[in-house]
């Protein structure tokens, strides 16, 4: 097994954040279904050569259709595959096996397709998925609700998606509809979900991909902890919900400043707060290490979908700020920090991208070095992480185990 060995470091200096991969996810599906355009720039990284295989996998006619290890790609282009008629067993790799599909096992069905599986993937489908309403849970993942929304419009009648509980990560679903606009494809939100007119086409375009807020948020949370790092490439208005990341760091009273340059974070006298994950979970991580580093008490509440991500990261990220030190008191939606400094350990990268690159934030300023299992977990969405870590004047060795 390979490790990172991480040693005390200050960072500093410019990093361009590489583009976003919910918006590839999308773009690259509406491009399919428009049948051309280019999409770009997009990132190297595991996740969208799964969706872009995924996709050379429809057009060949392929029997099946690998997802890798992503879950987005597995939850959209099932119900893409339905609207479409294909006949085909989506498989996967890793953590993504044990990821569930149980959305998909009762509403599909119900609506035109055949379904073999046995909760998780592998998962057969075939027959055409057909027009009418659709009753979905909002708070278990708006991935499947995202699936949907790509899929509905090429039925051959009007659908309506009627949420059965509060939706979570809405900002993910407001990103899936922005993107859909951009592809000529209308998507109408009302009081209980969403009303999809069917019979539409999606408009070939070349789509521009914003940078990814989602991995900017591990250098701004470097910067405001101990460093001075200016981010270049962000959207302000973007529609990803974690751009939140600037409004919560100031919160804890980190200084970002936002000019024609870019955005800075630099050193800050950081003061616990109390945060609600509900529509940014994957933020959670990164802001607990945070918290670890700000004086008093930090409540984190809204998380618990976090126990079925690439990892239990409720429990991932408890263990690893518990190793290094710090007092965390885990909840069964979230935890409670206790800032205070934090000393190097062995932590477990639990084979989760985002739990590597966050301690790897984590171990900047810790008292002694620090090493992580698992550092190659980051090819999953941010492959050149560990080269931006470096140029920023970090120091970050991935190696064999010893």
């Amino acid at each position: 097994m390979s490790i990172v060995e991480v040693k005390n470091s200050i960072l500093r200096g410019t990093v361009q954040i590489p583009p976003s991969k919910s918006v590839s996810h999308r773009a690259l599906i509406c491009s399919y279904l428009a049948g051309g355009g280019g999409v770009g720039p997009i990132i190297d990284s595991n996740d969208m050569r799964a969706t872009r295989q995924v996709l050379q996998a429809f057009a060949n006619g392929s029997s099946s259709a690998n997802c890798i290890e992503s879950g987005s790609t597995m939850r959209f282009m099932i119900p893409v595959a339905a609207a479409l008629g294909l006949d085909i067993t989506f498989v996967g790799e890793g953590s993504l096996l044990t990821r569930t599909v149980g959305e998909y096992l009762d509403l599909l069905p119900r609506h035109g397709v055949s379904v073999e599986s046995d909760g998780c993937l592998p998962m057969r489908i075939s027959g055409r998925l057909q027009p009418g309403d659709y009753s979905i849970a909002g708070d278990v993942s708006s991935q499947y609700l995202t699936g949907l929304l790509l899929a509905l419009p090429l039925l051959n009648g009007d659908s309506r998606i009627e949420l059965t509980t509060q939706l979570q990560s809405k900002p993910y679903v407001d990103m899936t509809v922005k993107v859909m606009s951009e592809y000529g494809v209308v998507v109408e939100e009302w009081d209980k979900g969403y009303f999809v007119p069917g019979n539409q086409k999606y408009k070939i375009c070349d789509y521009n991909v914003e940078s990814d807020w989602s991995q900017a948020a591990f250098f701004l949370a470097a910067g405001v902890i101990g460093g001075d790092i200016t981010l270049t490439g962000l959207d302000m208005d973007s529609t990803q919900g974690d751009e939140a990341i600037v409004d919560i760091l100031r919160r804890f009273g980190g200084d970002i400043t936002v000019d024609g340059t870019g955005i800075r974070a630099v050193a800050s006298q950081l003061t616990g707060t109390v945060i609600d994950a509900t529509d940014t979970p994957d933020l959670v991580p990164i802001l607990a290490v945070v918290a670890a580093h700000a004086q008093g008490e930090t409540v984190i509440t809204g998380a618990e979908r976090l126990r079925y991500k690439e990892s239990d990261r409720l429990l991932s990220v408890c263990d690893n700020l518990e190793r290094m030190g710090a007092r965390v008191t885990p909840h069964n939606d979230g935890m409670t920090i206790v800032g205070g400094r934090l000393k190097g350990a062995r932590l477990d990268g639990y084979n989760d991208h985002r739990i590597v690159m966050s301690f790897c934030v984590a171990a900047l300023d810790a008292e002694g070095d620090t090493a992580i299992t698992h550092p190659m977990s980051i090819n999953k969405s941010y492959p050149t992480f560990f080269d931006d870590y470096n140029n920023l004047g970090g120091r970050a060795n991935v190696l064999n185990d010893r």
